[in-house]
């Protein structure tokens, strides 16, 4: 239940009340309406700015809308106080029995608690990492795969029906460059001498492997042969067998998404002249001559007719190309073509993540999208860049790689929790310092080891529960059905609060694409478990388990549980796997 929504329809309520004695208005519009928590907690457990948005449309002063409100909000059984405050603000302060309540609806719930309807089912792509399929994935690429994962699975929590996709960039001259590549670890299997690699091409060690299928595969049978006589052949192989790396490094990470779109089969398919078809008989194509760059004018620049966008229709600063000087289809004509895919199975509402270095292309993309349908919308999601060190030096180059740090080297190094936790202890749009040396640390400057540590400490407890209490029920029925009317402490209701709160933050990230706000949330949330937590080693009236009072202990053990379960939910967003035990 998200408690700030029940509230605002029991103070709707409250307005019809009022409307229909004859207090206030009828027909008073309150979409503007909200119910949150107030910026500070001393002032009460939510607040409302009901009175300040209505008092216009209902020609009452707000303080005097608000003292109208008053006494039916006192009269609900939820509602411990009432104040106004300011030009009509209204806290709202929750009596203990409620927060004591929400304790058993989350152990009821399990790991649903926080499913949410907000999606009503919306179809959903999520497109991410589409790496070039060029070598393995590296490090900047993790922090796009791990935030477009989480933002998935957030977006299925809160109702949406999500598809994860892959965009395979293997039509571009980088997949010759990888053939070539490829082809040069072919003969270098065969005990020809190579040297060093050459300029241009991928050094990595990563294709020694791939020369070696060759040479499997076909023997000899390429060596000294033209280039026209291998470049597709080994293009193919190179590039299923980059695929293959690819997927593989994603499923260490925990990731697998459900479709892989070639761009290769884009352009066979016939998909890029009917995008272009639609757009031009919408009359948003025509042949014209662009301006030149603004700034120094490029040596090579000449004025052409080419075959244009009007991308400045829908918000971009240019108009944009879509053929080259030989004829053939640019990048972006490729991409409106897959978008416009997109579209026609089904998906209005479409999520790209891309890396900082694709700021540039946004407008454009976004100009497509609403050119191919006006209810189609695109959101694109920067994910900048992640700065590797240990013990606070830079980590700049991986053998293996040969220019840069991989996936895999990170993931076999610390795990694929921490990897992904630590990916999402900062917006997406802002830079990340992952230190291998910090991350695994175990302190409470580490924050996925201070929440694993907040789940593995009420595991703890409640085995050894079962060894004072051999006959009390500690399953979830059973706990969902204690006495939780004990759970009085100021530490014990502000846990709960927490807590009550993760249905509206799941929903409030899945609005905001914002998957990072769940790992802060369990950050706080752990902190005050842990808080919770030493108090008991200053004060054993304070503890969890009371030797003398199964009924206080029990209603304890419901609250730990539920904690629990809302950190083991909100882990699981994150793609993380709660443990039990630290080791």
């Amino acid at each position: 239940m998200n408690v700030f929504k029940y509230f605002r329809a029991l103070l709707e309520k409250e307005l019809e009340t009022l409307a229909a004695s004859g207090n206030l208005p009828v027909g008073l519009k309150t979409d503007a309406i909200t119910v949150e928590p107030p910026r500070d907690a001393a002032h009460g457990d939510m607040a409302t700015n009901a009175a300040l948005v209505l008092a216009k449309q209902a020609a009452i002063k707000p303080r005097d809308l608000a003292t109208k409100l008053v006494p039916g909000l006192l009269a609900l059984d939820e509602v411990d106080d009432v104040e106004i405050a300011g030009p009509g603000f209204i806290n709202i302060r929750l009596a203990p029995s409620f927060w004591q309540g929400c304790v058993s609806g989350i152990v009821a719930s399990g790991l649903s608690y926080g499913d949410s309807t907000l999606g009503g089912n919306e179809a959903v792509n999520v497109e991410y990492v589409s790496a070039n399929p060029t070598g393995p994935l590296h490090v900047g690429h993790t922090r796009g795969a791990v935030f477009g994962d989480a933002l998935a699975n957030l977006l299925t929590k809160a109702g949406y029906r999500v598809t994860k996709e892959y965009y395979i960039n293997d039509a571009g001259s980088q997949i010759d460059t990888l053939a070539r590549s490829a082809y040069l670890r072919y003969c270098e299997v065969h005990g020809r001498h190579i040297g060093d690699i050459p300029e241009g091409l991928y050094p990595g060690d990563y294709l020694i492997p791939v020369g070696q299928a060759l040479k499997e595969k076909y023997g000899d049978r390429f060596l000294d042969e033209e280039e026209g006589a291998w470049l597709s052949v080994v293009r193919e192989d190179a590039t299923a067998a980059m695929m293959s790396l690819i997927r593989s490094d994603l499923e260490a990470l925990g990731i697998t998404q459900e479709i892989f779109h070639s761009e290769k089969a884009l352009h066979a398919s016939g998909e890029i002249e009917a995008a272009i078809e639609d757009l031009r008989a919408a009359g948003h194509i025509y042949e014209g001559v662009l301006e030149p760059p603004k700034g120094k004018k490029p040596d090579d620049w000449e004025p052409r007719e080419q075959t244009l966008f009007r991308a400045t229709d829908f918000g971009d600063d240019v108009d944009r190309p879509l053929k080259k000087s030989d004829g053939t289809y640019t990048y972006f004509a490729a991409d409106i073509a897959y978008h416009h895919d997109k579209i026609k199975r089904g998906f209005h509402a479409m999520i790209d993540v891309w890396g900082a270095d694709h700021g540039g292309y946004v407008k454009r993309m976004q100009a497509a999208v609403r050119a191919l349908d006006d209810k189609a919308d695109l959101d694109v999601k920067l994910c900048q860049l992640v700065r590797l060190f240990r013990a606070g030096e830079p980590v700049k180059m991986s053998k293996r790689a040969g220019t840069f740090i991989t996936m895999r080297d990170v993931v076999d190094e610390v795990g694929r929790d921490v990897t992904r936790f630590i990916m999402l202890t900062r917006k997406n749009d802002a830079p990340l310092d992952f230190d291998f040396t910090k991350v695994t640390e175990q302190s409470r400057d580490n924050p996925v080891f201070y929440v694993q540590y907040a789940h593995a400490r009420v595991c703890s407890v409640l085995r050894k529960a079962q060894e004072l209490f051999p006959h009390m029920d500690t399953d979830d029925s059973a706990l969902a059905g204690a006495d939780l009317s004990r759970l009085t402490r100021d530490g014990e209701l502000a846990l709960i609060r927490h807590m009550a709160a993760w249905p509206r933050l799941v929903e409030s990230a899945a609005e905001a694409h914002e998957p990072h706000r769940v790992a802060f949330f369990l950050y706080d949330l752990a902190s005050e478990f842990h808080t919770l937590w030493n108090r008991g080693n200053d004060d054993p009236s304070d503890r969890f388990l009371i030797e003398e009072d199964a009924g206080l202990t029990q209603a304890r053990l419901a609250l730990l549980r539920a904690a629990a379960l809302v950190i083991a939910s909100g882990l699981s967003v994150l793609g993380v796997v709660p443990v039990k035990e630290m080791r």
